[in-house]
């Protein structure tokens, strides 16, 4: 009987589909009144859910979706309910660009690449819950999205009890006590106000107050926005400077945005960093991302202007050593307080900065740019004129947008001053440590600082000057102690069709939230999906997109009256908006009232193991764990993390095919001849290449007109490729996919050897000559339970060695999944088959719970030989075998034998012989008496366990 993985994996996937078999329970849902009976304990397994791109997967895809599949198949086979489902993240700037350019409605095209994705991922195995998959771009998905964006409008951040609450209980605040005693996360430069002033207050003024404390608030931002797509960016969606997706210029522009206030929660990010099971690595990045840090709040007058200038130093100490001062290009007073002379260099700075984003000019650390205002302001001691100079090394969207200039503490003020030294608007620097040297560089050891040359803070330590020089600026009235995070607000807004639609209606050019009974809000057709002519978003297209507040429902733009209907929000949310609580959704994936019912939060809680990739860290981690910590701060959550443990799989790279060109001509020669001429690299498609490297030549002139009439300069008869390891990309032509490996070789032989490759956190290359190993394995696998005229299992007793050959295994690949360290599993796996086959076992008691302990990492076969032994139903959920250390457990010892210290032979005896005993044996053996020749031994020396010696 042959393996046929083709026929036994398609027999298997429908199988699985028609039977439901890998559908989750909610166990703490009831069944008519009582409780499901023997409860199961949960485990939540999930992967970041993909977005559908039409080019479908590569075999790089799947590696963390095999990896949680293998996970969730042992928990299923150690007794646990598992949840384990699969989505897609189906808004997005791809799908809509994709419709730009054919006219498709990216609805379309979506569903036709989500149809390609199932096929794909149906084809590798997976133990998907598919009876709850979610779609964040359906109305039924996304109408969730807006009912979260609801309350975090109707939220506000309440210092004193360290939690999101309802924004009634603030306009209760308002209404008895007016704002000076409100501890709230809310914008600068709040203006107080009484009790009686607010309830005298108009609605609109009100409201107007209240957006300055929302969660999710209108602002005046500074944002990327890329003309060429009509859409505001995120930092992510831009490299060098340009859109990740087309390569077009990003500017930084000031426009009115959504925000969301996810800087309230700066700190609880932070400490819950400490309670979860991550990498280090990604919770650095987080910590970095956040950015806390302590120091002092300093305010800087201007000198002829009756603004001030506010920085956050974490060196106050240092404040008798600003020399200048540098604020963002962008910030709010370079247009008041620019000189006239100066006026256009700082125009022309502006306009040249605007073009790097922010991303651009942080990891930037060598260019120095900058330009002097003209303006001076006052130092808050001594009074002495500061110059204030712009740089695009300060950025508007961190602390305050301006930084306090102490070269001789900082190395980029340092170069800075004297990149520009000698120039109208730049002071001599100056040295306020005592006994340091800074005429080479500067001197940022705080520990070791004494401060000098600063009055009353002279002879001080760090610590020391710090505490002093905050009561003096608290003395002052210009500074206080503070803490700070790098962490900005959000931005929610994007200008694009194809996301949320916001729940928003405008009023007198407020926001006004629409009832929740009322959504989803649908996203309307559209003509075009591009900017309207007048520059507003795809929406704006829309000739049905406003609200009427008397019969709830979205209208004709043309019966807009101000009164009864209004304009709706034209913006649309951004990627990350669904993606921030998918999670939660697959716990109850088809309640159409609630985005998941209270007992299916509390049964589920979170996610156990999560799977994904660590770009990441900043984006979307982030993101969820601040919607998880609002939920929950508003009752709907039932934990503070989303996450419990999280793995970052490594990329499969691939391994791309160069072809040399001879430069200027049509002639292509082989890899070993190249160094003969001067050559260019060409990459051509990798699946015209074999194991030995050698290109097809017709496959590769049938390809594109460039290798038509080309000509090949071959050595030994074949053209010799050279090869390159770099990331999987249909640019590099090196995509492997995986349905060729699938139809080749099967899809249990793709997840073993996807696994195989190497640690699963680790990048490693993709070399599709390696697969044929791990099918010949299989194969092997195969005919210790058939031969050509079938089953060959029998009820014998099986040997020792083939016990402790199944038990060694049974420990091993538990261990390895207990610990994600699959690539090792798949060494036992091969190590325990070569084994079996040298025994010649065939015993069902050894081979019945082999194809248990393999079924997780090559389902199909586990399945069919589960059957074929004669049982009915799913392996999936059959009990995993269970570890017998007696079998490990060594009786007996294969003794090396030597004579004056050489081994002449090999004795097995029981381990439990006295070394007496052992010598009586020994010497009464044959080849011992041939060896000792008559003669008899001066000496036996005799370890037992370990050697056995005749010393002459």
């Amino acid at each position: 009987m042959k393996y046929n993985p083709n026929e036994i994996e398609a027999n298997w996937q429908q199988y699985w589909a028609e039977n439901q078999t890998f559908a989750a329970e909610n166990n703490s849902v009831t069944q008519g009144g009582a409780e499901l009976s023997e409860a199961k304990p949960k485990y939540y397994v999930l992967d970041m859910f993909p977005y559908p791109s039409g080019a479908g997967l590569h075999v790089g895809h799947p590696l963390g979706y095999i990896a949680s599949d293998i996970v969730a198949r042992y928990k299923r086979h150690q007794g646990f309910n598992v949840l384990h489902p699969q989505g897609y993240d189906s808004f997005g700037l791809p799908a809509e660009q994709y419709a730009i350019q054919t006219g498709q409605h990216p609805d379309t095209t979506t569903k036709e690449n989500i149809a390609r994705y199932r096929e794909q991922l149906d084809k590798i195995g997976f133990s998907f819950d598919w009876s709850r998959e979610v779609r964040t771009s359906n109305a039924d998905y996304y109408k969730h999205t807006q009912w979260i964006f609801i309350q975090l409008f109707n939220s506000w951040y309440n210092k004193n009890t360290d939690k999101a609450e309802d924004i009634a209980s603030l306009v209760s605040l308002f209404e008895t006590e007016g704002n000076a005693n409100v501890n709230a996360v809310c914008d600068d430069n709040i203006v107080a106000f009484s009790a009686s002033q607010w309830n005298a207050f108009s609605k609109e003024e009100q409201e107007r107050i209240l957006l300055q404390y929302r969660l999710t608030y209108l602002a005046e931002t500074e944002v990327n926005w890329c003309p060429a797509l009509g859409t505001v960016l995120a930092n992510d969606e831009i490299v060098n400077g340009v859109s990740e997706r087309g390569g077009h210029p990003v500017i930084r522009k000031k426009m009115t945005q959504w925000s969301m206030r996810i800087s309230a929660y700066a700190e609880r990010l932070l400490q819950g960093l400490d309670t979860i099971d991550w990498s280090e690595s990604i919770k650095e990045s987080q910590r970095n991302w956040i950015g806390k840090s302590v120091g002092a709040s300093v305010t800087f007058n201007l000198k002829g202007h009756n603004d001030a200038i506010e920085v956050f130093t974490t060196r106050p100490d240092t404040i008798f050593g600003v020399t200048f001062m540098t604020l963002a290009p962008e910030h709010e007073l370079v247009a008041k307080i620019t000189t006239p002379e100066q006026k256009q260099a700082v125009e022309n700075y502006i306009e040249a900065t605007a073009k790097r984003s922010e991303r651009e000019r942080m990891a930037d650390v060598k260019t120095i740019s900058g330009v002097f205002t003209g303006a001076y302001a006052e130092h808050p001691f001594t009074k002495e004129p500061i110059p204030v100079w712009i740089g695009d090394y300060v950025l508007a969207g961190y602390g305050t947008g301006a930084v306090m200039a102490v070269p001789c503490g900082d190395e980029r003020d340092y170069a800075f001053a004297n990149f520009f030294k000698g120039q109208d608007g730049m002071q001599e620097i100056k040295n306020i440590f005592e006994g340091i040297d800074i005429s080479e560089k500067a001197f940022d050891d705080k520990n070791t600082t004494i401060i000098a040359n600063s009055d009353f803070l002279n002879g001080l330590n760090y610590k020391e000057a710090t505490k002093k020089i905050i009561a003096e600026l608290e003395a002052i009235g210009q500074g206080k102690g503070k803490t700070n995070y790098r962490l900005r607000d959000a931005v929610f807004s994007r200008q694009r069709y194809w996301g949320e639609p916001f729940p928003v209606y405008y009023v007198k050019g407020l926001p006004q939230m629409i009832e929740a009974k009322h959504l989803p809000i649908v996203l309307p057709e559209v003509e075009k999906y591009l900017p309207t002519e007048d520059g507003q978003p795809p929406l704006g297209n829309a000739t049905d997109w406003a609200w009427n507040t008397t019969t709830n429902e979205v209208v004709s733009n043309d019966l807009i009256d101000n009164v009864t209907v209004f304009p709706l929000e034209l913006n649309t949310m951004p990627g990350w908006a669904g993606s921030s609580w998918y999670w939660m959704r697959y716990m109850d994936a088809h309640n159409d009232t609630e985005f998941a019912s209270a007992e299916a939060l509390q049964y589920w809680e979170n996610v156990d193991l999560y799977i994904g990739g660590s770009e990441h860290a900043t984006g979307h981690l982030l993101y969820s764990r601040f919607w998880n910590k609002f939920l929950k701060d508003r009752g709907y959550a039932p934990t503070e993390e989303p996450f419990k443990k999280l793995i970052n799989q490594g990329m499969i790279l691939g391994m791309s095919a160069i072809v040399y060109r001879v430069s200027g001509t049509k002639k292509y020669v082989s890899k070993n001849l190249k160094s003969e001429y001067e050559t260019e690299e060409i990459r051509v498609d990798v699946n015209f290449v074999n194991s030995s490297d050698e290109i097809d030549l017709e496959k590769l002139r049938n390809w594109i007109p460039e290798f038509k009439d080309a000509e090949f300069i071959l050595e030994n008869g074949k053209y010799i490729v050279g090869r390159e390891v770099e990331k999987m990309s249909k640019r590099w032509y090196n995509v492997v996919n995986p349905d060729d490996i699938c139809n080749e070789y099967g899809a249990d032989t793709l997840r073993l050897y996807e696994m195989f490759l190497g640690p699963l956190e680790q990048a490693k290359p993709w070399n599709t000559a390696g697969i044929t190993g791990v099918f010949g394995f299989l194969k092997k696998l195969w005919r210790l339970y058939f031969d050509d005229n079938g089953l060959i299992v029998t009820d014998n007793e099986p040997s020792k060695d083939s016990l402790k050959t199944l038990h060694k295994t049974i420990k091993k690949v538990a261990d390895d999944i207990e610990n994600f360290s699959f690539n090792t599993s798949v060494s036992q796996f091969m190590i325990c088959v070569n084994e079996l086959s040298t025994q010649n076992c065939h015993e069902r008691a050894i081979l019945e719970p082999l194809a248990i302990i393999l079924s997780p990492y090559a389902p199909h076969i586990a399945e069919e030989l589960w059957k074929q032994l004669g049982h009915e139903g799913s392996i999936s959920k059959v009990p995993f075998p269970v570890f017998e250390a007696q079998h490990l457990v060594e009786s007996d010892k294969e003794y090396p034998v030597s004579f004056n210290g050489k081994t002449r032979f090999t004795i097995n005896l029981p381990l439990d012989l006295t070394p007496a005993q052992i010598e009586e044996i020994v010497m009464k053996d044959e080849r011992t008496i041939i060896q000792l020749a008559g003669n008899q031994p001066k000496k036996v020396i005799i370890v037992p366990g370990k050697i056995i010696n005749l010393v002459g």
